[in-house]
């Protein structure tokens, strides 16, 4: 197709585009194609107003009455329930706070003691996962006695065995994009005698999730990507419910103690998701990440699932109208079913550099070593003029790259 086309397809996809309303909520330059919320999400507009409130008069006139009056204590849960309806938790299994990363910690070391570790000694990993998770999952194999494997995602239901203590595995593969079998690897993995957890972190807030009618045990996500609760926002932990009473935390601080102001020498663990708090909740970006939620009220999962699929499809049309052909491969499954919300174009040597120009133009991606580019699609802010004009730049850059050479 032309151009001039696609520029018009584009134009009549944003026009028909239930959720086109919702970019308004955002603050963002029309001039620059923001096709990273896959690491970092765009500001909404309420953000800042709710955090001068916070500071201002929570923080600054009412003090240390504000755990109370303003709510502060019992945030990681409220926030946490919000969270839960985006990934199909009920209430009260969800808890904001803390990093990824010591999530990840609490849930694998309280998977395997769950177990009978005389037993099961092994700790399934997903071979291709972010790299926290693989060092975090090590760790904790270290210290509870276990071994760690590390397999193919799409291998962990044939792979559990009479060993398996816990698998942890990425919803959506972070390089490719790859959406994996999360109902499916749940119950083989159960029906294996093991448990799972899920890390959510590129697939809350960009497809439906089903935890709770999926029989997850544990779920972790950071909350700054597609849910937008900007740098460094606390993430969340899912303990299923029927698991909550026999959680056995690693991390067992004051915050998850059932009586914490009795400064009770002797640990008493909280009933419910509290169980997963540990140290004083991270006030300012928990309410910021709160605030970052009003955005979803109103938005069903189910037509942000289906925008981020036809967002991608259509810049996979334009990649390959606008770029030299052979130039770049999709490393992103064509098919629905096993796609994220994300598109990752193989370049080869120098994909950094064309990263780098793209973001020079206004478009603004990124580049995963040694040659992924990796384009994000956000549903509630990404038109499809975005989509059109991110690949006409991309097929720009390339062309300018291959005459320079000539």
């Amino acid at each position: 197709m032309s151009e001039a086309a696609l520029a018009e397809e584009a134009a009549a996809l944003d026009a028909a585009d239930g959720l086109a309303a919702k970019r308004a909520e955002f603050d963002l330059d029309d001039e620059v194609v923001y096709l990273d919320g896959n690491s970092l999400g765009a500001l909404p507009r309420g953000v800042a107003g709710r955090l001068s409130d916070v500071v201002g008069r929570e923080w600054g006139r009412l003090g240390i009455r504000s755990w109370e009056e303003s709510g502060w204590w019992t945030a990681p849960e409220r926030v946490g329930d919000r969270i839960g309806r985006l990934i199909g938790a009920a209430p009260g299994q969800v808890v904001a706070g803390d990093s990824t990363s010591v999530n990840v910690f609490k849930a694998v070391v309280a998977a395997v003691r769950l177990t009978d570790t005389g037993s099961r000694d092994e700790v399934l990993v997903d071979a291709a996962t972010f790299p926290t998770d693989g060092y975090i999952a090590r760790s904790a194999a270290r210290m509870t006695g276990c071994r760690i494997r590390a397999v193919d995602a799409a291998d962990m239901a044939r792979e559990a065995g009479p060993r398996t203590a816990v698998a942890l595995v990425n919803h959506v593969d972070y390089r490719t994009g790859r959406l994996h079998d999360l109902p499916g690897t749940t119950a083989a993995l159960r029906a294996a005698g093991a448990h799972t957890v899920w890390d959510l972190c590129h697939s809350a807030g960009a497809l439906p999730v089903r935890l709770d009618a999926d029989g997850a045990d544990f779920a972790v996500g950071c909350t700054y990507k597609y849910l937008n609760g900007g740098p460094g926002a606390p993430a969340f932990l899912y303990v299923r419910r029927a698991l909550q009473d026999r959680f056995d935390s690693p991390l067992p601080g004051w915050n998850s103690h059932a009586d914490p102001f009795a400064m009770d020498p002797a640990y008493a663990p909280a009933a419910g998701a509290v169980r997963g708090r540990v140290g004083t909740p991270e006030i300012l970006s928990l309410l910021a990440l709160d605030a970052a939620l009003d955005v979803w009220d109103g938005v069903g999962l189910a037509a942000v699932r289906a925008k981020s699929l036809a967002l991608t499809d259509f810049f996979l049309r334009c990649v390959e109208a606008y770029v030299p052909e052979g130039r770049v491969a999709s490393v992103t499954p064509e098919a629905h079913a096993e796609r994220g919300s994300q598109v990752s174009l193989r370049y080869g040597a120098g994909a950094g550099e064309v990263m780098a120009e793209l973001i020079r133009r206004g478009v603004v991606g990124d580049h995963r070593r040694p040659d992924v580019l990796r384009f994000g699609f956000t549903p509630l802010y990404t038109r499809f003029a975005d989509a059109e004009r991110a690949a006409r730049v991309l097929g720009e850059v390339i062309e300018a790259r291959e005459a320079a050479r000539r």
